[in-house]
């Protein structure tokens, strides 16, 4: 496509992340709890799809194979440690590569009865009911993924005894336990949180529908398009500005790009306007997987930002730095690591006639690196298929903005 203007209005899945929880919290309730607008991604289908099958009453052994999902994997390492039945947990090779140890320690600590059938550490876990709670608290570290702790947090009022939750050292992706906690408050579960503890006392589910926003990581593509066309309006509906998501914090990060975020008929405008990008310093800590849309964005444009807060991305889908180094290559960028700071030095940038792209397994990899088709004439994207793990529609979506694929 070339860089012109783009006019548009897109309708995005619902939010993966808020989809995984409502679907655990929904079956921990035994359907007392309902979820309305599920999202379409990949990891979302097979979540509902495993939760759908499983038996947890049936003491005969049930594998499950969460493939690639890493939030499913450790949401149901929590669920199915609270069930009766007996049950085998894996995934894909990668999944085998994921470490899960500290909240397998953390559960075996309240009495759960989990073991790894391979390497120490990791799946595949060998998980056995029935569960008798031996303890009320936990200790576990806040500068590991947050999905530990809203797994956690998910099953808390479900256990005999509830759940006390300590926090050591600093919480990074604070936003995830925040959405984990409104949504329980969604549907009753009252939480209290003090300093660095959080307690669920045990209680019941009420009867709620759970009504999932669409997903704003999707929607941080498009804030990427927007700020690399010459001029756009877009409008993306369902999103509201109180999101519980984290990365609706691409409104504010984009602004420095001159887009404009307006919240009005159901859903936000986002247009384009001319500005002067100053030099910045991002902090991604709260918003990890904005991480590679927004560094693409500063190379395409030429900007040497630098980076904070990339410390969970070495052991997400893939090593998001080192892929980040390989591909960004390419146009002529270095994104040069130092002391937890990351740097862009854009001054070898230069667009090819055409490039492919590698996305190492990676969604993210592949729909931060689209927006290049605007200054690069044709883009290629290796294993278009990764980008059903969050965002299926994705190039419909952008055919439907006017880009030409093939």
């Amino acid at each position: 496509k070339g860089n012109e203007q783009i006019d548009t209005e897109i309708k995005l899945t619902g939010s993966k992340s808020e989809c995984n929880r409502a679907l655990i919290i929904s079956a921990l309730s035994k359907g007392t709890v309902s979820v309305e607008n599920l999202s379409v991604a990949a990891d979302t289908v097979t979540l509902n799809g495993i939760l759908s099958a499983l038996n947890t009453e049936n003491s005969q052994l049930q594998t499950v194979d969460v493939g690639p999902a890493g939030t499913a994997m450790r949401f149901l390492t929590a669920f199915l440690a609270i069930q009766d039945g007996s049950f085998l947990l894996t995934g894909t090779e990668r999944m085998k590569q994921r470490p899960i140890g500290i909240l397998v320690e953390a559960l075996k600590s309240i009495g759960g009865n989990i073991s790894y059938e391979e390497k120490e550490g990791f799946p595949p876990l060998q998980i056995a009911g029935p569960f008798k709670q031996t303890a009320k608290e936990v200790k576990i570290k806040g500068d590991i993924s947050s999905q530990y702790i809203s797994a956690l947090l998910m099953i808390a009022p479900s256990l005999p005894l509830g759940l006390t939750l300590q926090i050591e050292g600093e919480l990074t992706s604070k936003p995830y336990v925040e959405m984990t906690l409104a949504m329980l408050e969604q549907v009753g579960i009252r939480n209290d949180w003090f300093e660095n503890t959080i307690t669920i006392e045990p209680q019941s589910f009420n009867a709620v529908k759970l009504y999932v926003e669409p997903d704003w990581s999707a929607a941080s593509y498009w804030f990427a398009i927007a700020a690399l066309a010459d001029e756009a309006t877009i409008f993306l509906s369902g999103l509201n500005g109180y999101s519980l998501q984290g990365d609706s914090k691409i409104t504010e990060i984009m602004a420095n790009f001159g887009i404009t975020s307006q919240f009005k008929n159901g859903g936000v405008f986002i247009k384009k306007e001319p500005k002067i990008v100053e030099r910045k310093i991002f902090d991604l800590k709260e918003c990890p997987d904005l991480a590679q849309t927004i560094v693409v964005v500063c190379a395409i444009l030429g900007h040497d930002a630098t980076f904070t807060g990339l410390e969970t991305l070495k052991i997400k889908e893939t090593n998001r730095v080192l892929a980040l180094q390989q591909e960004l290559a390419k146009i002529g960028v270095k994104f040069i690591e130092k002391n937890f700071s990351y740097k862009l030095d854009c001054s070898g940038l230069h667009f090819p006639e055409k490039i492919t792209i590698s996305t190492y397994e990676d969604h993210r990899m592949a729909m931060a690196f689209a927006p290049l088709a605007l200054k690069i004439k044709k883009v290629e994207i290796e294993e278009k298929e990764v980008v059903n793990k969050s965002y299926p529609y994705f190039w419909h979506d952008l055919e439907k903005a006017g880009f030409s694929i093939k």
